[in-house]
């Protein structure tokens, strides 16, 4: 079986070049002193007048003594020299690269807050600045990942709780096997089911494998889709709902008109669910430069500050013990901003408080020459 050799140093490799090199400039000054200096050292002397031989040869004889003394002291020094400062420069690569290589194993051991020293040069210092910034990456998935199994565990135990409640009651003959039994098993089973339809979709969208078949699409069409759809809720609790479409040029986006309208769908029922009876939702339509913007804005519960950048994280609710109640898995808002950003887009929030109401924003990018690919779409 054929083992793979280990790799050499990388401190040594440079160390070895560099003396390599050092010879092999000495060995070239060396034959070209003693090629060319003699017969230039000879023709100065002559003209000169000095064309004696036996002062030529003694003059010839001095200036190669004297020659091969400078000569070889001068590449002695730059030699030595050339070995010191490798050595000083591998040595201080050698570890600065070992303090990188033992920070990423302790990382990859789980330490996920250890972070390197920037080095003294610029291009170590720019490796470690990325490290760093890589170690804090993956300290923020692994947090997001604990923070999401953590509520998977407390999302999963709730109905399998409930489950367990009515089979006990069931052994025990405090309720009867019949409808009442069956609904209630068959509301959670659908609860799970529906976590785990919602996990799969804002997985797929987190990782770019949503199957989306954008097309040239007018925003007005959009919202006024979902208004038509999320209508009869509003009107049995009594909450107004108004489409405020752009009326300048046309105006077209490449998107999914089933994945768009899933999101504003969302978008709609959160408005709705924080709503109450007598209040007012509008989905506003406008252009924002080389961006167009449905906003879905409601006078509503509202958001404290502190909650408006991580409502769109997975499992997070502002108002927990609600959400559940109405039976929200807490990933819609997740998925959404999934799906707005895999169209290069964006979703975000904002309310001026509690009680003030709500303002999300989907921002989807105006489409260059869409009219033109609409009238040529089949």
């Amino acid at each position: 079986m054929n083992h793979r050799q280990q790799p050499g140093s990388l401190s040594t490799r440079l160390l070895v070049s560099q003396i390599g090199v050092s010879v092999a400039m000495a060995l070239t000054m060396i034959v070209v002193a003693a090629i060319a200096g003699p017969p230039l050292f000879e023709a100065h002397m002559k003209e000169a007048g000095h064309d004696s031989p036996e002062l030529l040869a003694h003059s010839q004889e001095a200036f190669s003594a004297a020659g091969a003394l400078a000569l070889g002291m001068g590449l002695a020094i730059a030699a030595t020299g050339a070995v010191i400062v490798s050595v000083l420069i591998t040595r201080r690569l050698r570890r600065s690269l070992t303090d990188l290589g033992d920070a990423a194993a302790r990382i990859s051991d789980g330490d996920y807050e250890l972070r390197v020293e920037p080095a003294d040069s610029r291009e170590l210092a720019t490796l470690a600045a990325s490290f760093n910034t890589m170690a804090g990456k993956l300290a923020t998935v692994e947090g997001s990942r604990r923070r999401l199994l953590t509520d998977l565990a407390h999302e999963i135990r709730t109905p399998l709780a409930s489950m367990e409640i009515c089979v006990e009651s069931l052994e025990d003959g405090a309720i009867e096997p019949g409808p009442r039994a069956w609904q209630i098993l068959s509301s959670q089973i659908d609860r799970i089911s529906h976590l785990a339809d919602d996990l799969g979709q804002v997985s797929a969208a987190e990782e770019g494998r949503l199957n989306l078949e954008p097309r040239p699409s007018d925003p007005n069409a959009l919202a006024e889709t979902a208004v038509l759809a999320a209508r009869d809720g509003f009107e049995r609790k009594q909450v107004e709902l108004q489409l405020h479409p752009y009326r300048g040029d046309a105006l077209w986006t490449e998107a999914d008109p089933a994945r768009i309208g899933q999101v504003l769908g969302n978008l709609l029922s959160n408005a709705l669910r924080h709503t109450p009876s007598g209040g007012r939702v509008e989905i506003t339509v406008t252009p924002d430069r080389d961006r167009v913007n449905l906003q879905v804005t409601d006078n509503g519960d509202g958001i404290a500050e502190e909650h408006l950048q991580r409502i769109f994280e997975r499992f997070y609710r502002v108002d927990a013990a609600r959400d559940r109640e109405h039976g929200g898995t807490g990933v819609g808002l997740a998925i959404s901003r999934a799906i707005a950003r895999a169209h290069g887009g964006e979703l975000s929030a904002a309310s001026a408080g509690l009680g003030k109401g709500t303002t999300i924003t989907l921002s989807l990018p105006i489409a260059k020459g869409s009219s033109e690919k609409l009238h040529t779409a089949p």
